[in-house]
């Protein structure tokens, strides 16, 4: 498994530079959690932990495979765009080695670049592929800004009437702000840009165009986006449910994109520690106790890690045939 790994572009990934990134953040990650686990009431957070039967986790976590197989078959269709065909056994065996990497590499951006790594072995056209890869993620991040915004914009005053409006104002001021930064990067000129940010707002800006060069994969990927978040958002729902948090759907599909937004800032490994406390920052005011905010966060991740074992296991096999051939 492991020289198949390699091949398909982990290695490279897990370079010197790469650890230098991996280090700090995996510390900054232990530091949050422990602080954690310090703060919260043991007995609370343990009670919590043992009410999920493994019924409803082994049901998340399959519900979580099926999303990433239908993130393959998204990827797949973006890849048309830049005129790179691939079948979809390749898209899922690519896809479930990224997963993958995701376990081991600082930021998920990095199993972005290894399943683009995949197929650019077998098919060259690296930088299309890598624009199709960067344009999936932002497809992903634009479908959970529409999900928290939409949600927080319709969250009834009257469902919690001392936070109602401060939802509304927060998602009014993301929608506004997210466009802001979209007419910034589309049209900024690059004169007035440092040196630094050229070659990144140029490749964002790319991936744009290749997404409005086919309007309608471009809508129908950016549509999916919004059904798999929305699932792995109702996976998160079962968690909470099992553990004993009640609160209304709607303020799910409000914090739960939000938190994940916020753990994408490169700070931690893998938003590990951050996401957990950006969800119980945002929930508290809804009258949720901290304990069970991280023991289901946790219980997600553990949803996350197996996944990804899983998904390495598969994709390395698939990867090891190939090789064979």
């Amino acid at each position: 498994m492991t020289g198949s790994l390699y091949r398909g572009g982990l290695g490279p990934m897990l370079s010197g530079k790469s650890l230098i990134k991996v280090i700090p953040r995996a510390v900054v990650s232990i530091c949050i959690l422990l602080l954690l686990f310090w703060w919260l009431p043991t007995k609370s957070f343990l009670n919590a932990i043992q009410s999920i039967s493994f019924p409803v986790w082994f049901f998340v976590f399959s519900g979580y495979l099926f999303g990433h197989v239908l993130s393959a078959f998204k990827w797949r269709l973006l890849l048309h765009t830049v005129h790179v065909k691939i079948n979809p056994l390749e898209a899922l065996k690519a896809h479930s080695l990224g997963l993958f990497a995701n376990l081991c590499l600082p930021s998920v951006v990095g199993g972005d670049f290894i399943r683009a790594g995949v197929v650019v072995q077998r098919h060259g056209q690296l930088i299309p592929i890598t624009l199709s890869s960067l344009a999936d993620r932002l497809n992903d991040t634009f479908a959970l800004i529409l999900i928290t915004t939409v949600a927080g914009l319709s969250i009834p005053h009257s469902l919690e009437m001392d936070v109602g409006p401060w939802v509304n104002i927060l998602a009014s001021t993301l929608l506004v702000g997210i466009l802001s930064v979209v007419v910034f990067i589309r049209y900024i000129p690059f004169s007035m840009l440092p040196t630094y940010w050229v070659e990144k707002i140029s490749k964002v800006r790319t991936a744009l165009s290749s997404l409005s060069a086919a309007p309608h994969i471009a809508f129908a990927t950016f549509m999916l986006s919004v059904l798999i978040q929305s699932g792995f958002i109702m996976l998160n729902v079962l968690i909470a449910e099992a553990i004993g948090i009640a609160i209304s759907v709607y303020i799910w599909f409000f914090a739960w994109p939000l938190a994940k937004l916020i753990a994408l800032i490169p700070v931690s490994l893998g938003g590990i520690g951050v996401r957990e406390v950006a969800l119980s920052a945002i929930l508290v005011p809804f009258g949720v106790e901290v304990a069970p905010v991280v023991a289901q966060g946790l219980s997600w991740q553990a949803v996350l890690i197996f996944s990804g074992l899983f998904a390495g296991i598969m994709g390395s096999t698939l990867l090891e045939r190939d090789v064979k051939k």
